[in-house]
């Protein structure tokens, strides 16, 4: 796993290291150095310096090009410089680099890169003026531009901007910044590194996961064993103005390719027929419905959830009464694993959360932004702003794992919180958040409710929606397709672990 933070551990963290004896001088010439490291330089290289650190690091990056024989041309938006910037800036000044203002008229055409040191992490708000000018300029070159620590404009811990840098490589500074994931930096940022330059951590962080990191859910499975030893799951969804019977499928299909030993899908009277030719491995059940939605039955519910690890509910259950008494019953009367999606969420965004704090069941939360504003009370603003801290402060008060769906998905139990940033534009279609439940429930079969679980769940239908972008195509996917590559992605996450 590597570490993530916010832009207040990153700025905490750079001032503790240099009170305890690294100077900020230092600090820089290793980013400079690592900034030289991270691309095979061609040159002319363009590089685009503002007032504050950020400028000092491409002001380091020009001595050492020029050293190099590199031709470079220092591009500055500003006169005013930070103690160490302007340390490395009289450098410059004595090793004849060529400097120029920025202006309107500049244009960074001819260039073989531009390299991005307008603004640093600490950036909040819109970019305007003359800054705003230097990233359009950048945007319209034809060069391969690097963003130095983060891409100018994009917030260090949203990722979120209206006019940012458009970068093909990102080389961070120190530690990775939440911002380097969320929201708009995948639209933004085309590769991304870190960069080590001794900085230690004074604070909390995130970690985002890697294949690798999932061996405690794997582990070997003996030839001795048997489908009891995976876990018994249930489904409970759909109602009769669900989309489609396929996709209730693809829900059971998934927690079996996850490993679950038996899944069952328990779904209305009403639908069982349309919804049993497209059901293979996967056993299926029924409950009680009146005009196509589930009834409580509570001899009935008890009897379909005996023995069951873990249940994902709400998939396609559309709007009644009846599903916030279910609902409730389980949480009250019921201890399993519990995946709440889709419908689900919307049901218990109308029910006292107390219920919550109170249950015996080990939940986890799948929303996607609008959902989890309905349960959590926090504005889209708020969330997408934040989506770190309001996932982490809803899950600590609700004793809660939450799973916030996303570009990059943000997971967390209120104490722990990791990043998964897989996933494609081609899983922007019906049915991909079923896929993720169904994994999610198979995964529970044989391991528990926790962040990492999570992680893993998304970790899968990510990469098994990327390979199956990379067969057909981002506009013609759909979610089957992404059930088909669970067990590639799988196969991919076990080669991991072994290496």
């Amino acid at each position: 796993m590597q570490k993530t933070v916010s832009v207040a551990v990153m700025r905490q963290s750079d001032a503790e290291t240099i009170r305890c004896g690294t100077s900020g001088r230092e600090l820089m010439l290793r980013a400079g150095q690592g900034v030289l490291k991270s691309h095979a330089w061609k040159g002319p290289v363009a590089i685009v310096t503002g007032s504050g650190n950020n400028g000092g690091d491409g002001y380091v990056l020009a001595l050492l090009l020029q050293e190099r024989g590199i031709p470079c041309t220092l591009f500055l938006l500003s006169d005013r410089f930070s103690e160490d910037g302007r340390y490395y800036y009289e450098k410059c000044l004595q090793k004849e680099v060529k400097i120029e203002y920025f202006t309107e008229n500049t244009a960074f055409f001819g260039y073989s890169e531009v390299v991005d040191c307008i603004l640093g992490t600490g950036f909040l708000g819109d970019v305007t003026g003359l800054v705003a000018t230097a990233i359009q300029r950048i945007n319209e070159s034809d060069a391969y531009v690097i963003s130095v620590d983060i891409n100018s404009g994009l917030n260090g811990d949203s990722g979120l901007s209206r006019l940012c840098v458009r970068s093909d490589l990102t080389a961070s500074i120190g530690f990775y910044k939440h911002g380097h994931f969320l929201n708009q930096a995948k639209d933004v940022i085309g590769s991304l590194c870190n960069l080590d330059i001794g900085i230690d951590l004074f604070g909390e962080c995130a970690y985002l996961v890697e294949a690798g990191d999932f061996k405690p859910i794997f582990s070997p499975r003996l030839q001795n064993s048997h489908k009891g030893n995976y876990g018994y799951i249930a489904i409970l969804g759909g109602c009769a103005e669900y989309a489609g019977a396929a996709k209730l499928a693809n829900l059971s299909a998934s927690a079996l390719r996850a490993g679950c030993g038996v899944a069952t899908l328990i779904v209305p009277e009403s639908i069982a027929s349309s919804v049993s030719p497209y059901l293979l491995e996967s056993t299926l059940a029924t409950i009680p419905d009146e005009k196509g939605h589930i009834l409580f039955d509570e001899s009935r519910l008890d009897e379909l959830l005996a023995g069951k690890k873990a249940l994902a509910i709400g998939m396609g259950w559309g709007r009644s009464p009846e599903n916030a008494k279910i609902l409730e019953h389980i949480l009250k009367n019921h201890r399993l694993s519990l995946v709440i999606d889709a419908d689900g969420l919307n049901t218990l965004a109308e029910m006292d959360r107390e219920l919550l704090k109170k249950t015996q069941c080990s939940v986890l939360l799948t929303p996607h932004l609008k959902e989890f504003e309905r349960i959590s009370g926090y504005s889209m603003a708020e969330i997408q702003g934040e989506p770190v801290g309001c996932a982490k402060a809803f899950a600590k008060e609700n004793g809660v794992c939450v799973l916030l769906k996303g570009a990059c998905t943000v997971v967390t139990d209120g104490t722990e919180t990791l990043l998964i940033n897989r996933g494609c534009a081609g899983m922007a279609t019906a049915g991909s958040g079923d896929v993720l439940s169904g994994i999610l429930a198979g995964l529970l079969g044989y391991s528990s409710v926790n962040p990492l679980t999570a992680a893993c769940g998304a970790y899968i239908a990510g990469l098994a929606g990327e390979l199956a972008e990379a067969e057909k195509n981002p506009v013609s996917m759909t979610a089957s397709d992404t059930v088909e590559k669970i067990p590639e992605a799988v196969s991919l996450i076990l080669k991991a672990i072994r290496s």
